[in-house]
C-alpha cells in the first residue's frame, strides 16, 4: 500500500501528473469527434446467416409413452372438470332457484293486479244503479207480495207451484 504522501502526489490535479517521470511520458491526444456522427448500433457487426433446411425426407419416430401421457392428461382434465362442476353445482342451483323464485313472485304480483282489476269490474257490473238501469231497459218490475212464494224447509216432496 502506498504511503499517504505518495498517494497525494500521484493524484494531484486533473490531466497532469507531478511525478518526476511525468515529463518523459508522452501525453495521449484524443482525436476530435464529429458531433454529427451517430454511434454504432448494438450488435451491428454480427451477421446472421439463414441456412435452408429441408426436413421433408425425415420420418418422425413413434413414441410409445406419448400416447399414454396424452390419455393421462385427458383423464386428468376430465376429473378436474367433474370436480369443478360438482363444486359449483350448489351455487349455480341456488342462483337458478333465485331466478325462478323471482319469476314466480313477478307472476304473483301480475295475477294479484289482474284479480283486483276483475274485482273492480265485477263491482261495477253488480252495482245497484246499473242493475236498475238494466231492469228498466228490459221492462222488469219488482214482484208484488202475492207473487212471492216462500219455501218452507219441509222435504216431504211437495213442489212449490206458482199460483195465478
Amino acid at each position: 500500500m502506498a504511503t499517504m504522501p505518495t498517494f497525494f502526489r500521484r493524484t494531484v490535479g486533473a490531466g497532469y501528473d507531478v511525478r518526476p517521470d511525468a515529463a518523459a511520458r508522452p501525453v495521449r491526444v484524443q482525436p476530435e469527434r464529429d458531433p454529427f456522427q451517430l454511434r454504432a448500433l448494438p450488435n451491428d457487426d454480427i451477421f446472421f446467416y439463414c441456412k435452408k433446411i429441408d426436413n421433408s425426407r425425415l420420418v418422425r419416430e413413434a413414441d410409445p409413452q406419448a400416447r399414454g401421457a396424452c390419455w393421462r392428461a385427458i383423464g386428468a382434465a376430465c376429473v378436474l372438470v367433474a370436480m369443478l362442476t360438482s363444486a359449483f353445482f350448489p351455487t349455480v342451483g341456488t342462483t337458478l332457484a333465485g331466478y325462478r323464485l323471482e319469476a314466480l313472485r313477478a307472476e304473483e304480483r301480475h295475477l294479484l293486479a289482474e284479480g283486483r282489476g276483475l274485482d273492480l269490474q265485477e263491482a261495477e257490473l253488480l252495482s245497484p244503479a246499473r242493475l236498475d238501469k238494466l231492469a228498466r231497459e228490459n221492462n222488469l218490475v219488482t214482484p208484488s207480495s202475492g207473487q212471492v212464494v216462500h219455501l218452507d224447509g219441509n222435504s216431504d216432496g211437495a213442489v212449490a207451484m206458482v199460483q195465478e
